[in-house]
């Protein structure tokens, strides 16, 4: 029997296709060529080894189909990584990975991006932060060691960290503000090549997340001093020295009153990526998180897992560019316009 439609009919029908169409292509689309993760840091640090085990992650579990090249983009501390998103702002072939940098940047420098140039897609773990030492070659083994020894010779010590006027140099700046010193801050492209001036007893300490000073510490070349947290870190593995991750006396605890400062592992996109592909790169992002590789990462770096995204990751970027404005502003860092 033949099915007669109106007019009307057929014009509600046309109606309800399109307005479903966009969510099936939401879930349909899968890039078809090699996909860009590009790294706003070098070889070796935080964020390349973050990046690289999301890259071992997807691939190991065939969560895609098309090749995953990683792309270090370290010059203009990171910031080139973000121009790059900038000259690419509708890609859907480009993933960025970064930290707080995406945001930070443009607050204290003169970059070839604005925040606005980026469409941010998750934050996946948190990494503390750790003052580290060489006692071999600096004296210092103890957090009450490095303040004294800088108190006794302003502006002599110097800490090493990755990239400047971005968190590591920032919480630096919270600890000369807490025991009232004068700390030298020597930056580099990334956390790795701080904690090997540290390892060859060039620099005194630095500010490093446990993955870029881990290595380090299992060799004997460094020592952590406290980690900048309310709480102790939970992992009582032993790691080198007879010590555990829990061994590590908070800041507080050890005399420079500074907790709770935390690095995110962000990602992102240019600001006009398809939304189809947005959507696509974000809940890849998710499956990664149950992973065994990126568990296993997380526990081992003694990260703080929580995934964020959609208008929770936004209201957490807000607070987070407030929280850095105020810094900034305290440190006179901010740009003119800011």
């Amino acid at each position: 029997m033949a099915i007669r439609i109106s007019h009307a009919g057929a014009a509600a029908m046309a109606l309800t296709l399109g307005l479903a169409a966009p969510g099936a292509a939401l879930a349909e689309w899968q890039p078809d060529r090699p996909v860009e993760l590009v790294v706003s840091a070098g070889p070796g640090g935080g964020s390349d080894i973050f990046t690289r085990v999301v890259q071992a992650a997807l691939t190991k579990n065939g969560l895609v189909k098309t090749p995953l090249l990683v792309v270090n983009k370290p010059g203009g501390s990171g910031s080139e990584a973000f121009a790059y998103a900038k000259d690419n702002p509708s890609s859907a072939y480009k993933v960025y990975f970064g930290t707080q940098d995406a945001y930070v940047l443009p607050l204290t420098t003169k970059v070839n991006y604005a925040y606005s140039d980026l469409k941010p897609l998750a934050a996946m773990v948190s990494d503390v932060f750790i003052l580290w030492a060489n006692p071999k070659t600096s004296g210092i083994n103890t957090a009450k060691d490095f303040i004294d020894k800088a108190k006794a010779a302003p502006g002599k010590v110097r800490a090493a960290g990755a990239k400047a006027k971005d968190a590591d140099e920032t919480v630096i700046t919270l600890v000369e503000r807490a025991t009232g010193t004068d700390i030298a801050y020597i930056p580099y492209k990334s956390g790795s090549e701080a904690a090997i001036q540290v390892a060859g007893g060039h620099i005194e300490a630095n500010t490093n997340n446990p993955s870029e000073s881990l290595e380090q510490w299992k060799a004997g070349n460094q020592k952590p001093l406290c980690v900048f947290t309310s709480q102790r870190l939970a992992d009582k593995t032993v790691v080198a020295d007879g010590m555990s991750w829990a061994d590590i006396p908070t800041c507080v605890e050890a005399g420079i009153d500074v907790k709770d400062f935390l690095q995110p592992r962000t990602v992102w996109m240019g600001k006009d990526a398809p939304a189809e592909a947005a959507a696509y790169f974000t809940d890849l992002m998710k499956k990664v998180m149950e992973t065994p590789e990126f568990k296993e990462y997380a526990a081992r770096n003694v990260q703080i897992v929580k995934f964020q995204t959609g208008d929770e990751y936004k209201a957490f970027l807000d607070k987070q560019i407030a929280n850095y404005n105020e810094i900034y502003k305290a440190n006179g860092w901010l740009l003119p316009s800011q």
